[in-house]
């Protein structure tokens, strides 16, 4: 994931803002349907694990919104439990990564008032910790399907604002 990871962190940083932007509308525009759909992503074959694999390296270098290409793989490969710890693991070396090509691009990264999310990003992780263990026990197809209409509302507003 590391090259197609470099690839995406290039042209994040050298392409045109609404470009960028209207990429990341169109992969959350995808993984809503899949959700909507209910028909995720699946990896049946090792080339197919290939695909998601440098197709979600490329895309956490542009935007870090990879997970549905990459959970499949994941989940594929390790036991239920596991797989939140590992990909985030995976998610905090990829941020590294990203946020050490920023700095040496010397793009402003605006620490002191990304300081100010923390609490709230302490609050989503503690929800979210609480929410994967209540989705182990449960089935949450109407959650997801929810999740997913939202998620779509947003993309295409999102990209109606870029294409307007």
């Amino acid at each position: 994931m590391i090259v197609p990871k470099l690839i995406g962190l290039a042209g994040v940083i050298t392409q045109q803002t609404d470009i960028v932007s209207g990429f990341m509308f169109i992969v959350v525009s995808v993984s809503a349907m899949t959700y909507i759909l209910d028909r995720p992503f699946r990896s049946n074959s090792r080339t197919l694990d290939a695909f998601f694999l440098v197709l979600g390296g490329y895309v956490s270098g542009t935007s870090l919104i990879a997970a549905p290409l990459v959970v499949p793989v994941a989940a594929s490969r390790m036991e239920k439990y596991q797989l939140r710890d590992t990909l985030f693991v995976l998610w905090f070396v990829l941020v590294a990564i990203k946020l050490v090509a920023f700095l040496l691009s010397g793009i402003d990264l605006q620490w002191r008032q990304h300081l100010w999310l923390l609490p709230c990003a302490t609050v989503g992780h503690v929800i979210g910790l609480r929410f994967h263990a209540y989705t182990l026990k449960s089935d949450t197809k109407v959650f997801f399907r929810i999740l997913g209409v939202g998620l779509l509302a947003v993309s295409v507003a999102g990209l109606w604002r870029v294409l307007a």
